[in-house]
């Protein structure tokens, strides 16, 4: 479509953000929890036990789930939600809060969000044509703030807010004030102005 350009979106992206990010996941995720209103069941890590029997390829127990370790959960991370969102193609900031919404609510959701604001196919698949877009949304700390706010309305709408609601608004607020740090940090630095007379 002519009214995407032929550009990277984010030109500034930081490939090696994935360890940065992660450190806000686990935070936000914690250890083991079995919460009988949450639809995901068994966690540990943020990683379901739906998560972990699909990975694995069998069945898991509640206590597979909690001996689950660190290091098998960042590979879960990296394959199922940083890669399937390509997040080594978003800038620094915008990453972490497409990331965070896909750990929460599902890459396909988080994917459609983005989609929506770039005025993308909202087909739940990140490639070129949503990464590709006007000058409107080169301003990363601009779309971290959008894509913020649209997750809260999100959530707002679930049925479960009312038990969830707290902890999913100061996510998303944490979240949202890691990112515009990443972002800020990783804008291009200004051109020093040029000698001569």
């Amino acid at each position: 479509s002519t009214r995407y350009l032929i550009v990277i979106l984010f030109f500034n992206a930081m490939k090696d953000n994935f360890d940065a990010c992660m450190k806000i996941i686990f935070k936000h995720e914690g250890g083991y929890v079995d919460h009988p209103d949450d639809p995901g069941g068994a966690t540990n890590l943020g990683i379901t036990h739906i998560t972990l029997r699909n990975w694995r390829g069998q069945r898991v127990s509640k206590a597979d789930v909690k001996a689950l370790p660190k290091a098998a959960a960042r590979e879960i991370y990296r394959a199922n939600y940083w890669n399937k969102l390509e997040c080594d193609d978003l800038p620094g900031g915008v990453d972490l809060v497409v990331f965070d919404m896909g750990v929460n609510a599902g890459p396909g959701r988080a994917a459609r969000m983005l989609q929506r604001l770039v005025d993308a196919d909202q087909d739940g698949a990140i490639g070129p044509i949503t990464l590709a877009a006007d000058s409107r949304y080169g301003d990363a700390m601009g779309l971290v703030d959008e894509y913020s706010d649209e997750r809260l309305a999100y959530y707002k709408r679930l049925r479960h807010w009312d038990a969830f609601g707290v902890g999913w608004t100061r996510r998303t607020e944490e979240t949202r004030t890691a990112a515009l740090d990443m972002a800020d940090r990783s804008k291009p630095a200004p051109k020093a102005p040029s000698g001569g007379l």
